[in-house]
C-alpha cells in the first residue's frame, strides 16, 4: 500500500501540499499536474511494472490531448469512451478474455506472460468516461488543459479513489483561497490553512489506524480462506473467517478513501466521500447507497441511466440491474469470481426491488403497521442484508472453485 509508507509522505503530499498552497493561482493546476506525473512515474517504477509501468503515464499525456477535441454532441466524445475501455481491456482483462478462447497458455496467442497493471488504472479510465460523457451531454466546460491534466493527475486520489467528477473537482480547484505570500505560510496565520491542515491529518491519522491497528489485524483470519485450510477447519469457524474478511475489506477500503480524503484536503480541495458506515443500512439498495459511494453513483449515472434504468417495462428494468452489477463485479477483477460476486448483488438488488414494488401501498390507500412490527422487520431487513452482503464476499475473496468448497463445507459439514 502506497499509503502507508513513508515516501508518500516525505516525497510527495506535504512538499506538494505547501507548494501548491504557496503558489500563484496560475501556477496550482501546473504543479499538480507536475507533482501527479512524478507521484505516477515513482511508484510505478518501484511498485508496479518498473520502467513499462513509468511510461504508462503517456496515456495520461495522450488523454489530455485528445481531451480537447471533446465537444458536446461530437463523435470524439465517443472514441474518448471507447479508448478509455480499450485501456482497461488491453492491461486489466486481456489474458481472462483470452483465456475464455484459448484456456492454456502456452498456447493462447494473446497471452501476456509479464502482465502489469498500471497505477490506479480501474479509477481514472472511469474518471476519463466521465469527462467525455458528460461533455457529449454538455453536463460540464472543457476548463484548461492544466485542469484538466490537474483532475486526472491529482495523485490523492489517483491509486484508489474516490472517483472524482470534473464539474465538481474544477470549482474547488479554482477556489482554494490565494496564498498572500510566504510570509503566511511562514507565519501560518491562514485559518484555511490550519482548518484544512487539521482536518487533513486527522483524517489521514484515522485511516493509517484503520489500516494497521484493524485491517491487517484481521488478515490473520482471513488467510485461511484457501481450499486447504477450509478442508482441515472446524465447520464453524468458517463463517468467523468470512465475517472478518468482510470486516476487513470495509475497513481496508474505507481507510485508503480516509487517506485520500485527508491528503486532499491539505490542498485545500475536498474530494467526494465514499463510505457511510453501509454495514448498518437495513436494505441493498442503501446498502449501495453507502458503500463505495463515488463507484455506485458512477455506475448509477454512466451504465444504469443510459440502459434505461427503471424508466422501462420491468423485465428490462431488472435486467439493466443486473447488468450494471455484473459491470461492477468485472471492474473489480478479472475473473469468473467476480462476476458472480456482481451477480449476487444484482439478484439482491431486483429481489429488493420487487419486494419494494409488492409492498407500496396502492393509490388511494394507507397502510398502517404496528410501531413493534415495524422494528421487527426492520431487525429482519439488516439482519438477512448484512448476511447477503457478507456471504457474497466468498465470490470476492476466493475463486470459483474454493468458494462452492466453502459453500458446501458451511451448508453440509
Amino acid at each position: 500500500m502506497i499509503f502507508n509508507t513513508w515516501d508518500y509522505y516525505l516525497l510527495f503530499l506535504l512538499p506538494s501540499a505547501v507548494l501548491f498552497r504557496v503558489a500563484g493561482t496560475r501556477a496550482r493546476p501546473w504543479l499538480i499536474c507536475f507533482s501527479g506525473a512524478l507521484f505516477f512515474i515513482y511508484f510505478s517504477f518501484t511498485t508496479l511494472g518498473g520502467a513499462l509501468g513509468a511510461a504508462c503515464l503517456l496515456i495520461f499525456l495522450w488523454e489530455s490531448v485528445v481531451s480537447r477535441f471533446y465537444k458536446p454532441g461530437s463523435w470524439v466524445c465517443w472514441l474518448g469512451v471507447l479508448q478509455s475501455i480499450a485501456f482497461l481491456v488491453v492491461f486489466k482483462y486481456r489474458n481472462f478474455l483470452s483465456a475464455l478462447f484459448w484456456p492454456a497458455p502456452h498456447r493462447n496467442p494473446l497471452y501476456w506472460r509479464n502482465a502489469f497493471l498500471p497505477l490506479g488504472i480501474s479509477f481514472f479510465t472511469f474518471e476519463f468516461i466521465h469527462y467525455a460523457a458528460d461533455r457529449y451531454r454538455n453536463r460540464t466546460e472543457a476548463g484548461k488543459l492544466s485542469e484538466y491534466l490537474a483532475f486526472i493527475l491529482f495523485f490523492p486520489t489517483m491509486v484508489a479513489g474516490p472517483i472524482k467528477r470534473y464539474q465538481d473537482f474544477l470549482p474547488k480547484l479554482r477556489a482554494v483561497p490565494p496564498s498572500r505570500g510566504l510570509q503566511e505560510a511562514r507565519d501560518g496565520v491562514s485559518a484555511s490553512w490550519l482548518l484544512d491542515g487539521q482536518r487533513g491529518i486527522t483524517r489521514i491519522l484515522t485511516g493509517l489506524v484503520k489500516k494497521l491497528a484493524i485491517a491487517d489485524v484481521l488478515t490473520a483470519f482471513t488467510n485461511h480462506l484457501n481450499i486447504t485450510d477450509i478442508s482441515r477447519a472446524h465447520r464453524a469457524v468458517l463463517p468467523i473467517w468470512l465475517l472478518a474478511f468482510g470486516i476487513k475489506i470495509y475497513v481496508d477500503f474505507s481507510a485508503y478513501s480516509d487517506i485520500a480524503i485527508g491528503s486532499a484536503r491539505l490542498f485545500g480541495i475536498r474530494v467526494p466521500e465514499n463510505f457511510d458506515w453501509p454495514y448498518f443500512e437495513k436494505n441493498i439498495a442503501d446498502f449501495w447507497r453507502h458503500w463505495h459511494i463515488s463507484l455506485s453513483s458512477w455506475l448509477f449515472d454512466y451504465v444504469y441511466v443510459p440502459l434505461g434504468g427503471s424508466r422501462v417495462a420491468a423485465p428490462r428494468a431488472y435486467l439493466n440491474v443486473l447488468v450494471t452489477m455484473l459491470v461492477s463485479g468485472i471492474w473489480h477483477g478479472a475473473g469468473i469470481n467476480f462476476l458472480l460476486w456482481g451477480l449476487w448483488h444484482g439478484v439482491m438488488l431486483a429481489l429488493h426491488r420487487a419486494w419494494r414494488l409488492w409492498r407500496t401501498p396502492a393509490a388511494g390507500t394507507t397502510s398502517s403497521v404496528p410501531a413493534q412490527s415495524s422494528r421487527l422487520a426492520a431487525s429482519a431487513s439488516w439482519v438477512l442484508t448484512f448476511t447477503g452482503v457478507n456471504l457474497a464476499w466468498a465470490f470476492f475473496c476466493m475463486d470459483v472453485k474454493t468458494a462452492v468448497f466453502f459453500f458446501h463445507r458451511l451448508l453440509l459439514g
